[in-house]
């Protein structure tokens, strides 16, 4: 695995246990925890790809009503993966791409001492709608891509399923668990 991250993508309050709760959303805790957990013993870099609306949101808000509002504890990291605030990173978004009109791709680009990250490995809700934009915008920016299975999740398994079947057949993402993930980065 060349220069990984790990995006965590909306594992918010809202998103599983407020307004948009998903109760599927539970399930992926524990490996997500196993992944951060490597990932900062391996020091590779975890950012979280955070919903933090503005009322003025009208295309999200329209459609989902308010959630995860700027500074509300509805947008903020569930206390079982809290970011590491002296070494994970957080990015703020507004649409369902953690790459749009975000300061994303510059992050990603100016880690591992310039040379910039090449894969990302995405996890987090929902497979079919946040972590699915954010793939593409980072298959068009020409980042390699990793979908943990059991650490993505969406309102329903169909909607799982479809979204890892489109991750892997559209966009090339490799779809693995979090122990497969972990093997790939302890090969020598």
């Amino acid at each position: 695995m060349i220069r990984p991250v790990v995006v965590i993508v909306d594992m918010l309050n809202d998103f599983v246990t407020g307004e948009l709760g998903a109760k599927r959303a539970k399930k992926i805790i524990g490996p997500l925890q196993r992944l951060v957990g490597f990932a900062h013993e391996k020091g590779v870099p975890v950012v979280f790809s955070n919903d933090a609306h503005y009322p003025q949101d009208i295309e999200i808000t329209r459609k989902w009503g308010q959630h995860a509002m700027k500074g509300s504890y509805g947008a903020e990291v569930i206390l079982e993966l809290g970011p590491d605030l002296t070494k994970d990173y957080i990015v703020e978004k507004r649409t369902y791409s953690g790459f749009y009109e975000t300061g994303l791709d510059s992050l990603l680009r100016d880690l591992y001492n310039g040379e910039g990250a090449k894969t990302l490995v995405l996890c987090g809700l929902h497979t079919h709608m946040c972590v699915q934009h954010t793939a593409a915008d980072a298959f068009f920016r020409g980042y390699y891509l990793i979908v943990a299975s059991d650490g993505t999740e969406a309102f329903t398994a169909q909607y799982h399923k479809r979204g890892l079947e489109d991750l892997k057949n559209v966009y090339g993402a490799k779809v693995l668990t979090v122990e497969e993930i972990i093997k790939d980065w302890t090969k020598p």
